[in-house]
C-alpha cells in the first residue's frame, strides 16, 4: 500500500460519471477532493481484511479488485468482482458492522478513500446520492440471491461458462475484442464459480478443445460466445 503523493484530482476523475458519485454538485466534488486520501496498492495486497472495523469507504480510480470470503475449512469464495468507478466497503460502513470479506488487488490498483464523517455528511445533504447507494444495495442483494440459487442449482460446467461471461461484463476484453481484460488464476477462477480447481482446469480444457475458448497462458480468449452462452444456460 502506498499514499499517493500525486493526488488524483475529483473534478478532473475520467470515472466520476460512472460512479455512485455522479450527482455530486461542484461544492461536494470540492469538499470530497480536499478531504480524501489517495492510496495505491500493488497486484496482489489487501485493501481491506475481513474482520476488520471500516473507517471510510474505498473508490477504484483504476484497477482490479476481487472480494473473498474465507469458509470454515480454509476455502475462498469469490463473492464479487469490482472496477474502475465501483464503491468498497460501503455496505459495512453503512450497517456500522465489520467487514465480512476481504478485498484484494487483483492488478495494481488506484484508489481514492474517503473517511466515514465526510462520506456520512455527503449521505445527509444529497437525497441523489443516498437514493444512488440505496439502489446498489439492492442490486448487490438480487445478484446475492441469484449467486446463491446458481450455486445451489447449476451444474459446474454452467458454473464456470457463467464464471467467464461475469469476468467478461465486468472487465471488457483487450484490443483483439477476444482475450479477456484480466489475468485469473486456475483457482480464482474456481473460487468465483464455487467449484474445485481441479475441475475448473478439466472444464476449461474441455471448452479450449472444443473451440469455444482459447487458453494462452493465464489469459483466456472467448472465441465462440453464442456457445459460451448456451453452456452457461443464461439469456444473452
Amino acid at each position: 500500500m502506498i499514499n499517493n503523493p500525486n493526488k488524483l484530482s475529483c473534478e478532473h476523475c475520467a470515472v466520476r460519471f460512472k460512479s455512485v458519485f455522479c450527482n455530486l454538485n461542484a461544492t461536494e466534488v470540492a469538499a470530497v477532493n480536499d478531504n480524501k486520501n489517495c492510496v495505491s496498492f500493488k497486484k496482489g495486497e489487501v485493501i481491506f481484511q475481513a474482520g476488520n472495523k471500516p473507517l471510510g469507504i474505498f473508490c477504484i480510480n483504476h484497477g482490479k479488485v476481487k472480494l473473498t470470503v474465507t469458509g470454515e475449512q480454509g476455502k475462498d469464495q469469490i463473492v464479487r468482482l469490482a472496477a474502475n468507478g465501483d464503491v468498497l466497503g460501503y455496505r459495512s460502513l453503512l450497517s456500522n458492522d465489520h467487514y465480512n470479506a476481504t478485498a484484494t488487488a487483483l492488478d495494481d490498483t488506484d484508489t481514492c478513500f474517503i473517511y466515514k464523517d465526510m462520506f456520512f455528511k455527503l449521505l445527509d445533504s444529497n437525497q441523489n446520492l443516498s437514493r444512488s447507494f440505496l439502489m446498489l444495495l439492492s442490486t448487490e442483494l438480487k445478484d446475492v440471491q441469484q449467486r446463491l440459487t446458481d450455486l445451489s442449482q447449476k451444474p459446474v460446467r454452467e458454473r464456470i461458462a457463467e464464471s467467464l461471461l461475469l469476468i467478461k461484463e465486468i472487465y471488457g476484453v483487450e484490443a483483439d475484442g477476444q482475450t479477456l481484460n484480466v489475468s485469473l488464476s486456475r483457482e480464482e477462477i474456481a473460487n468465483l464459480a464455487g467449484t474445485a480447481t481441479e475441475t475448473t482446469i478439466r472444464t476449461l480444457s474441455d471448452f479450449n478443445s472444443i473451440g469455444i475458448i482459447e487458453l494462452v497462458k493465464k489469459k483466456i480468449k472467448i472465441i465462440n460466445q453464442k456457445t459460451l452462452i448456451a453452456e452457461a444456460n443464461v439469456i444473452d
